[in-house]
């Protein structure tokens, strides 16, 4: 009797240790689970400006510093651009109808003179081919088409820049890689052993700094395409308005 009761007792205290055990590990599973819970709502807390300063500042101040200075240079040059462009714009037929019609009520000077008071480089354009126009009509033409070069040299100018940023924030980018690559290898080399924690580092740093450059230049390539889109079309705008302008002084000659 006394032996089933013995066994009955450690029956009981194993039976109530592994409820314990249980309980414990339950209460260790939730509180692990709550813990990465809280984890991952704190990283959705985490704002857009805020995610983007870490991984700058973990993409390193050397190259990710190079390559956000192509994109602010970028950007001042492209802004200043477009602000140009858009006041460059004319609207070319109203020009061409007053020139027409100053033509005929007033003669050159009164054409000139609405040019001078009109913006942009078709008005530029005219008043040149119009300052010639007493000579011959070869004369204007040649007047027309040299300042026509000049106008466009002015449009165009400083775009050749916003291209070499484009061009060069990627190749930083790049060999930002190539370096962080070599530190990891470094690393392993040092290290003797491969493991994933010598080299996840390196890693990191060289797909950051490959992910900004090309952000960058993605931003930067298409205000270089509006620009260059928005050149063409003044362009366009340059040369038709010429052959008008030469049609009205072959008339006015008549």
């Amino acid at each position: 009797m006394k032996r089933l009761f013995s066994i009955l007792a450690v029956t009981c205290l194993m039976a109530f240790g592994t409820v314990s055990a249980n309980a414990t590990t339950y209460a260790s599973a939730t509180a692990t689970v709550t813990t990465i819970v809280q984890d991952d709502a704190a990283a959705e807390d985490l704002g857009f400006h805020q995610e983007l300063k870490k991984r700058f500042i973990e993409g390193g101040p050397g190259f990710m510093g190079i390559v956000l200075l192509c994109l602010i240079l970028g950007l001042a040059i492209a802004i200043e651009r477009i602000i140009f462009l858009n006041l460059s714009t004319t609207n070319t037929k109203k020009l061409t109808q007053n020139v027409e019609d100053a033509l005929a009520s007033g003669g050159i000077e009164a054409a000139k003179e609405v040019c001078r008071n009109t913006k942009g480089p078709v008005a530029s354009i005219f008043y040149q081919g119009l300052d010639r126009a007493d000579e011959d009509i070869d004369a204007a033409e040649k007047a027309v088409v040299a300042y026509g070069g000049v106008q466009m040299g002015q449009l165009e100018k400083n775009v050749s820049w916003i291209s070499l940023f484009i061009a060069l924030a990627p190749m930083l980018g790049f060999m930002g890689t190539v370096i962080g690559m070599i530190q990891a290898f470094d690393k392993i080399e040092a290290a003797g052993d491969m493991q994933p924690s010598l080299v996840a580092g390196g890693i990191k740093v060289a797909l950051l700094t490959t992910v900004f450059g090309l952000i960058v230049a993605i931003i930067l390539q298409i205000f270089y395409n509006y620009i260059i889109a928005k050149i063409d079309s003044i362009v366009n705008d340059m040369e038709d308005a010429s052959i008008t302008l030469m049609d009205l002084l072959v008339r006015h000659k008549k």
